[in-house]
C-alpha cells in the first residue's frame, strides 16, 4: 500500500461525517473512502480463525489467562473468554464482542513490551503490510507503523494505541495470500483489487484451500472478495462486508486456473471435487458458514449448497459472526 493511498484515504474520512442510510447509497471510491467512519469491533466466537483470534489469544495472555498462540478459536480459547468475561463481569458467552474488546486491549505507547504488543504488531503486519518483527517491543519502529495506520484511519498520529486505534485496526480487512494456500487469484476484469475480507474469513478460506490440496484437484479458484475498505464492488450487490467470497466449480483435469470456466451442466464439471472443496470450507469455518450458494441439484439436495439466480459458475460462500449488524451475515 502506497503512502499515497493512505493519505487520500485519510483525508476523506476525516473531512466527511455522513449518515450511515447515504453511506449506503454511495458508489466505489466514494464509499470506499468513508469505510473508516464505520469501524467496528469484529465478533468472534468458537470456530474463527486467523489474525484477530490470534490477537485475541496474545491480549488474553496479557490479561493472565492461558490461551494458545494457534490463531484458532477453539475450547481452550473459548473457556479463557469465558474466565476473562465473568472476571470482568461481562457476559460470559465466550463470544467475544466489542465490551470483550475493550476490555481486553490497553492503551499502548512506546517503551511498552509483552503479548499485547506482540497483538498490535501482528495486526499491523497483517492489516497494513508494517514488516514488523514480532518482538513484544514497542519501539521506533512499531510507533512509526501505528502512526501511518491513524493518519490512514483519520485518527490523531500520535503513536499511541488507545481504543480507537484498536477498533480500526481490528475491523480493517485483510488481503488473501495465495501462495502456500493451494488458491490462485481470478478476479472479473476491474476487480483485481477485490482480494479483502475480514481477517476471519480470510483465514477460513485459506485453511479450506489447503485442507483441499490432498484431493489432488488442482489449485482453487478465487474471484472477488472484498475491497481493502469495503464498498461496492462492480457486478455484485453484496461483498460489501468482507465476509463473502466467489469460488469458481472444479474441473474435471483439475485445471480449473488455467483453463476455461466452466458451470455445473458443463461436461468437464467434477461433483465430487466440488462437494470437497465444500466440505472443506464448512469444516475450516464449523458454524461460521452461513451458506454456500451454487445451483447443482445434488449438492443442494446434499444440503450443502443453497439455489440462487446467476450462481451457475460459482460458488458464493457467505461467512458470518455472531452478533453481526446485518442479519444477512449474522450466525
Amino acid at each position: 500500500m502506497t503512502a499515497t493511498r493512505w493519505s487520500r484515504t485519510s483525508r476523506r474520512a476525516a473531512a466527511l461525517v455522513v449518515p450511515a442510510a447515504v453511506l449506503m447509497a454511495l458508489a466505489g471510491p466514494a464509499q470506499e473512502s468513508l469505510a473508516y467512519g464505520r469501524a467496528q469491533y469484529p465478533a468472534q466466537s468458537a470456530g474463527n480463525r486467523g489474525t484477530d483470534v490470534l490477537a485475541l489469544q496474545r491480549l488474553l495472555v496479557s490479561k493472565g489467562q492461558s490461551a494458545p498462540a494457534d490463531g484458532v478459536f477453539g475450547a481452550s480459547t473459548t473457556a479463557a473468554v469465558k474466565r476473562f468475561q465473568a472476571s470482568h463481569k461481562l457476559a460470559a458467552d465466550g463470544i467475544v464482542g466489542a465490551a470483550t474488546w475493550a476490555a481486553l486491549a490497553p492503551t499502548l505507547k512506546e517503551g511498552a513490551s509483552g503479548p499485547a504488543v506482540s497483538a498490535l504488531q501482528g495486526e499491523l503486519n497483517a492489516k497494513a503490510g508494517a514488516g514488523l518483527g514480532v518482538d513484544g517491543k514497542f519501539g521506533d519502529g512499531t510507533k512509526a507503523a501505528v502512526r501511518r495506520f491513524q493518519t490512514a484511519a483519520g485518527l490523531t498520529a500520535d503513536g499511541v494505541v488507545g481504543p480507537a486505534t484498536w477498533k480500526n485496526l481490528l475491523w480493517h480487512y485483510e488481503r488473501v495470500t495465495f501462495s502456500g494456500n493451494n488458491l490462485c487469484d481470478q478476479n472479473p476484469d476491474g476487480n483485481k483489487t477485490a482480494n479483502w475480507g475480514t481477517a476471519a474469513a480470510v483465514a477460513q478460506l485459506e485453511a479450506a484451500g489447503r485442507a483441499f490440496a490432498s484431493a489432488g484437484r488442482g489449485r482453487i479458484p478465487v474471484g472477488d472478495l472484498g475491497l481493502e475498505l469495503g464498498g461496492n464492488i462492480p457486478g455484485h450487490a453484496s461483498h460489501e462486508q468482507g465476509l463473502d467470497a466467489d469460488l469458481w466449480p472444479v474441473r474435471d483435469d483439475g485445471a480449473q486456473c488455467t483453463a476455461a470456466r466452466i458451470t455445473w451442466k458443463s461436461a468437464a464439471y467434477d461433483r465430487a471435487a466440488t462437494r470437497r472443496l465444500v466440505q472443506e470450507i464448512r469444516r475450516a469455518a464449523p458454524g461460521h458458514v452461513k451458506t454456500v450458494f451454487f445451483n447443482d441439484p445434488q449438492l443442494i439436495s446434499e444440503g450443502l449448497t443453497t439455489s440462487w439466480a446467476g450462481h451457475d459458475n460459482h460458488l458464493h460462500v457467505r461467512y458470518c459472526e455472531p452478533a453481526h449488524p446485518s442479519a444477512a451475515y449474522r450466525c
